[in-house]
């Protein structure tokens, strides 16, 4: 029988799953944000939480959600973190809690569609459907010859994997596939034409992933979900009760990501080849293949800069034109008649897509001021993004005013709540500082006799400031960059003049680097802002992190400028001197993971030390000892790692 939940309270909760924990200890910093989350939801009101490394944030939001037994979603900033807490913390704190809550809290995790294999798919590549034979009239989805054996193999490898895989996701094979290999047998949510018009609707990973999300209590997403979710006014997820962001520092540019659009060659290219397979049509396919050609040439001379907003002639003509040759396209699939169930399933798709890119263009041809056009990429493959001026209004219409949200992370910019909307009113702010001693543990070093970043001296002196702190620190180094260029200078330097290890970011993917610097203690991992966050590595192995520079956003950041120009003389102390401060802190808080950890984190910026600035930057940071003297963060770091 469930216990009156009079009798449950958030305190014995609290206790009973932080006792399960293999190291169990008080953390007040958790009870204290638990305490506020559970107020919020009660009273129905908007919390911000910076919570410091160590607090035990997740555990601190999600037992008064449990508790709380009100549907709740939680964004996570990345698959990676999605993934711990659908591997580990949700089914520790299930179980833990199962008695005392008196039933077991239900939680899923849904993911887009192209994170789960499609079985329509598979059955094209394979040549069967519904496990009959393919008809003469239906040729495969895929020209497996356009493949190289390396990826035919991988492909064979995940038909195999998904006739005994009881989730379909691909975070759950036991190898790690090209992306050209699961874009093979997956399919977005574009071009998806539903489980009602699909042979395999009854059996989709990705509809069985949508049905345990509509039953459960607690749903996990990835925020770029969460904002796709917002874009399309709630279509994506069911309806629920509370929305947890966590690591909410970067939900301004995710939302600017996910509620904009994108349009380029590819676009084009990939519906051509939708196309292709279902419409045999020469000029048509040309038709298709030009425009994104067209759209190349016209957004080529203006990679890395604005466009006005209505879209300038030449890139709204090149647009119109790919608008007339979807209602074409259009027409000619209308025309086609099969009986088929994967010739249909392909003409589905692409009708689904030509629609979708139809879309798109109809809204890239009517923005107004509040957006901002720009062009990305590189000028043999340019790319037009388009994304909201400010993502205040449409987080204020889609999810302020409809839930109580939690908002955390280990950095919260002091400005972040208004550039998101949230109510002033409405929202209480609250800040637990980290349960490490930071003063005992750590030191912050700035080497304000350095030039400054932009001088030419800068680098070769930056170079032996680097050499000297790793040589006393045996290795043991995570070195981070604000630009390749100037990781891979370093690297070349410091392989010259060190005798340790050093990986650098371009050569490994990700978890391999990981893995690598983890398994050897006297080794150096130098990379790029990817890895300013989500590196969690304790011990003696990470005991030094630098930075070359303090990570101000680039200048000519095309959104960035646009809205630095809304503000005006506020822009830098609203936009630049925030986000610098906080990728500032997130690589800072690579260091020091657990309570026994040491180690020094070096800014080799001078400005930290001499700019009136410094305040805002320091205040945002860990309260590190700090020291602008070499020979004492020498003998530290041979202290700590002798």
């Amino acid at each position: 029988m469930p216990k009156p939940s009079s009798r449950r309270t958030l305190s014995d909760a609290l206790e009973i799953a932080t006792s399960a924990l293999p190291a169990a200890e008080i953390r007040p910093g958790q009870r204290q944000m638990a305490d506020a989350v559970e107020e919020a939801i009660a009273e129905g009101r908007h919390l911000v939480v910076q919570a410091g490394t160590g607090t035990g944030k997740t555990i601190a939001y999600l037992v008064p959600a449990m508790l709380a037994g009100k549907r709740t979603v939680v964004a996570t900033a990345t698959k990676a973190l999605q993934d711990q807490l659908a591997r580990k913390d949700l089914p520790f704190l299930v179980e833990a809690l199962a008695d005392y809550l008196g039933h077991e809290v239900t939680w899923a995790v849904l993911k887009g569609r192209r994170n789960y294999v499609c079985r329509q798919r598979i059955a094209e590549v394979t040549g069967q459907s519904d496990g009959k034979g393919r008809r003469d009239d239906s040729p495969t989805l895929l020209d497996l010859d356009d493949f190289s054996s390396t990826t035919k193999r991988e492909i064979d490898r995940i038909v195999t994997w998904a006739a005994r895989t009881p989730t379909g996701d691909f975070a759950d094979l036991d190898f790690n596939p090209s992306e050209r290999a699961t874009l093979a047998v997956s399919v977005g949510s574009e071009e998806c034409p539903g489980a009602n018009r699909c042979p395999f609707g009854g059996s989709c990973f990705a509809e069985i992933a949508r049905a345990r999300a509509a039953e459960a209590e607690i749903i996990v997403v990835n925020t770029h979900l969460y904002g796709n979710h917002i874009a399309s006014e709630g279509a994506l997820l069911p309806e629920h009760d509370i929305v947890i962001v966590d690591e909410a520092h970067g939900l301004e540019d995710i939302m600017s990501d996910t509620v904009g659009m994108s349009i380029g060659e590819g676009s084009f290219t990939y519906f051509a080849g939708a196309v292709r397979r279902i419409l045999d049509d020469p000029k048509l396919d040309r038709d298709i293949t030009d425009v994104g050609l067209m759209l190349n040439e016209v957004l080529s001379p203006s990679v890395g800069n604005r466009l006005s907003a209505p879209l300038p002639v030449g890139v709204a003509e090149v647009l119109a034109r790919g608008r007339l040759v979807i209602a074409t396209t259009l027409d000619g699939l209308r025309r086609i008649e099969t009986k088929d169930d994967d010739s249909n399933q392909r003409k589905l798709r692409a009708q689904m897509l030509a629609n979708r890119l139809a879309a798109t263009l109809d809204a890239a041809l009517a923005i107004d001021a509040t957006f901002v056009p720009f062009v990305t990429g590189r000028a043999d493959r340019p790319k037009l993004d388009i994304a909201p001026l400010d993502v205040a209004p449409i987080l204020r219409e889609g999810v302020w005013s409809k839930h109580p949200a939690i908002l955390t992370s280990a950095t919260i910019p002091a400005n972040m709540p208004t550039r998101i909307g949230l109510p002033a009113d409405g929202t209480e702010m609250l800040d637990v500082e980290s349960p490490f001693d930071y003063q005992e543990n750590s030191i912050l070093y700035c080497s304000t006799s350095l030039p400054e970043p932009n001088t030419p001296q800068f680098t070769p002196r930056m170079h032996d400031e680097l050499f000297h702190l790793i040589s006393a620190a045996g290795g043991r180094t995570l070195a981070l960059f604000t630009s390749y260029k100037a990781m891979d200078a370093a690297v070349t330097e410091m392989r010259k003049r060190l005798s340790v290890t050093v990986f650098a970011q371009n050569e490994y993917q990700r978890g391999q680097l990981v893995r690598m610097f983890s398994e050897d203690e006297t080794s150096c991992l130098f990379a790029t802002a990817s890895f300013f966050q989500g590196i969690d590595i304790p011990g003696r192995t990470l005991s030094l992190v630098t930075l070359d520079r303090i990570p101000f956003p680039r200048p000519d950041d095309p959104l960035l400028s646009a809205r630095r120009e809304a503000l005006g003389d506020r822009a830098f102390r609203d936009i630049d001197l925030p986000r610098a401060a906080t990728l500032l802190a997130q690589a800072t808080g690579r260091l020091i993971r657990n309570a026994s950890d040491r180690g020094v984190v070096a800014v080799f910026d001078p400005r930290l030390g001499t700019k009136n600035y410094r305040r805002e930057i320091l205040a945002a940071m860990p309260p590190m000892r700090r020291s602008t003297t070499r020979s004492e963060v020498e003998e530290f770091l041979r202290l700590i790692t002798g």
